[in-house]
């Protein structure tokens, strides 16, 4: 589909349901204030970021990252089973910003065949994507921003004047998507607040469009959310446990299909677990004043990836145990001024890695660890027209090899951005930022299939990002809408080669060269009373010392354009909700060992009904791919040679009933 015929679906979508819209009773709008700053919050949509709210999270009742990332054309997700899908941001895999749930930071991408985290998006409340120059308190080495997910607690869930609560939700769904349920109690009484859920998913391998069983795709994530908060005198704390997994029998590259290359484990599915453990604990005060709005926060967690009966042995293929643990922390303090705030802290991280590997390589366990030290500030001020976001960090960072060998550096970070409100409801904005990412680890599994010996380059350095984004936004209360141009480079990522050389006759850990996303990204929102639309368009340009990029690189992937149309309208009357989401990617010329892909279109729509004869019911029929096209997911590992891209699902209709008591 051309960019053009899109854009016209948008304009009759957007009539039909406007006019759909204006026919019911119109309410009145709350004010939403898109300034850069307001009353010393940054607004991420400011700036060309991306926010999922709880109403959106409402409407798309995802099943995975692909579904939840489905209105948003700056976030593509790479397809294949659940934990093989990755999420890119501008075409920057989600391991080059700085990832947090609830606050803890996230491990990055272990290994070019696995996805980029594995999360129920039952647990989410909301996601901010802070694309770009992210400020100093989203965490060390964000190279080219933020992702910030959060999840529920029991006050988001209980009903005013309920101090206990319960959510039960169960799903069917065919091609595949089989059996989904949670489960969840809450409440709060005399201080102590708790939240305690759990979720599962039981399926069978979907079918492509055309028909086609793709193997090794049942869903089968599972996961544990638990809370416990305790208010006294002027204090809270909080400690949360969090625990998601995916075990099931995969294709052993769960990102690619080897059919075509004729080899032995192109179809073989082996036993394959992926799980992730959070703990964390958070004291705030309850009092806040100008000079004392603190936060300490610690957290330990665990990753692991277990890969046991890989049948194909070989020198450096074979079996594999990943596992990550991390133990750090953050003190900070809000300053609160007349004109906005200041956050000020120190955090730190300890970050252990081994890779035991069973093949014929010699390898055995490899264990290497990262340290991390930094103190940051942060101001978000105002000043008449002028909104300003600027602050800076300084960390040390240790890495130490499998070897034992040992490098350390430390090195500044700044950012600023600022806007200036042309008129009441539009704001001009731009900013830059110049980050220190210490030694960027990156995919350290492929230490799995590197022969014995294998060393890190003496001369092994610190990463570098910049980034630069400018732009417009516009905010006319029912209308908001932006446009941003954006440019990363990132220097000094990690490369695991296998070149021999004089010295190295396995090849070495060195640094690569320098990858570089640039592109810009519009987007168009309008709300009635008792319905909205909004549509968005990206369009991203990826490369690697100049070169363009191929589908087959995990770091940087190339996505051209992308838009997302999406609409939703409640008649309440007739307690239903109706919605739909359309997804476009446009076709993509890639290097000569990979096929073009075509342009595509998917369309998927929902209805919510709540029965007044079942209070607290909510029952949800939707479907997925309505007209059953056959396409893979852009940022996927693309058709080449020796491996093809692993297609989507085709239609999949399922139906949800979800009691709140």
């Amino acid at each position: 589909m051309k960019i053009s015929r899109f854009m016209a679906l948008c304009g009759v979508s957007y009539v039909a349901f406007a006019s759909a819209g204006f026919a019911q009773e119109v309410y009145e709008l709350d004010m939403i204030n898109v300034s850069l700053v307001d009353e010393g919050q940054e607004n991420v949509e400011a700036t060309g970021g991306a926010v999922i709210s709880e109403e959106d999270i409402e409407a798309l009742s995802p099943q995975n990252v692909s579904e939840l990332f489905a209105r948003e054309s700056a976030v593509t997700v790479a397809g294949g089973a659940g934990p093989a899908k990755r999420i890119y941001v501008f075409g920057m895999e989600q391991s080059n910003l700085a990832v947090t749930i609830d606050g803890a930071p996230q491990a990055g991408t272990s290994w070019h065949h696995t996805g980029s985290s594995v999360f129920d998006p039952a647990f989410l409340k909301s996601v901010e994507v802070e694309a770009g120059a992210a400020a100093a308190d989203s965490g060390f080495a964000a190279a080219a921003g933020a992702v910030s997910y959060e999840t529920v607690s029991a006050y988001d869930l209980l009903d005013e004047g309920d101090n206990i609560g319960g959510r039960a939700s169960l799903s069917y769904g065919d091609n595949g998507q089989g059996v989904a349920g949670s489960l969840a109690g809450f409440g709060a009484y005399n201080g102590f607040d708790w939240l305690f859920m759990v979720s599962k998913q039981d399926g069978d391998n979907y079918e492509t469009g055309d028909g086609d069983e793709v193997l090794g795709s049942a869903p089968a994530a599972g996961g544990i959310l638990a809370k416990v908060g305790y208010e006294f005198d002027t204090h809270r704390i909080e400690l949360n446990y969090a625990h998601d997994e995916d075990k099931e029998d995969r294709t052993v590259k769960m990102n690619l299909d080897l059919s075509a290359a004729d080899r032995a484990d192109a179809t073989a599915l082996e036993p394959m677990e992926v799980t992730r453990d959070t703990v964390s604990l958070k004291y705030t005060t309850t009092a806040p004043t100008d000079s004392w709005d603190p936060e300490v926060f610690l957290y330990v967690s665990q990753n692991d990836y277990w890969r046991p009966d890989y049948d194909l042995q070989s020198d450096t293929n074979g079996d594999m145990d990943l596992q990550e643990d991390q133990f750090g922390g953050k003190i900070e303090n809000v300053f609160t001024l007349d004109a906005g705030s200041i956050t000020a802290g120190v955090d730190f991280n300890e970050h252990d890695y081994s890779v035991d590997a069973y093949g014929d390589n010699g390898a055995g366990v490899r264990n290497l660890s990262t340290t991390q030290l930094g103190a940051y500030a942060q101001a978000r001020l105002e000043f008449g027209r002028f909104d300003i976001s600027t602050g800076a960090r300084y960390d040390f960072h240790r890495f130490e090899d499998w070897n034992g060998e040992r490098f350390s550096d430390s090195g500044a970070s700044a950012n600023a951005t600022v806007s200036y409100k042309v008129v009441d409801g539009v704001e001009l904005f731009a900013g830059a930022s110049e980050t220190w990412l210490g030694y960027n680890v990156g995919e350290y599994a492929y230490l799995h299939a590197r022969t014995e010996p294998y060393y890190t380059d003496p001369d092994f350095e610190t990463a570098k990002s910049r980034n630069v984004k400018v732009g417009l936004n516009a905010d006319f209360g029912a209308f908001q809408g932006g446009v941003t141009y954006f440019k990363t480079r990132i220097e000094g990522l990690s490369d695991y080669t296998r070149v021999a050389t004089t010295e190295y006759e396995n090849g070495y850990l060195t640094n690569d060269g320098d990858y570089e996303s640039e592109g810009y990204t519009l987007n168009a929102a309008y709300s009635w009373g008792t319905g909205r639309v909004g549509v968005n368009y990206t369009n991203v340009d990826v490369s690697h010392d100049g070169d363009d990029i191929d589908p087959g690189n995990s770091v940087f992937t190339p996505v051209g354009d992308t838009a997302a149309l999406y609409v939703d309208q409640e008649f309440a009357e007739y307690n239903l909700k109706v919605g739909g989401t359309v997804e476009w990617a446009g076709s993509i010329d890639y290097p000569d060992s990979f096929e073009p892909q075509d342009a595509y279109t998917v369309v998927n729509a929902y209805a919510e009904w709540q029965p007044q004869t079942l209070s607290g019911t909510t029952l949800r029929l939707g479907v997925d791919n309505l007209f059953d096209e056959t396409y893979y997911e852009r940022s996927s590992y693309g058709n080449g040679e020796l491996a093809t891209a692993i297609y989507a699902p085709g239609r999949t209709i399922s139906l949800t009933a979800t009691l709140d008591f």
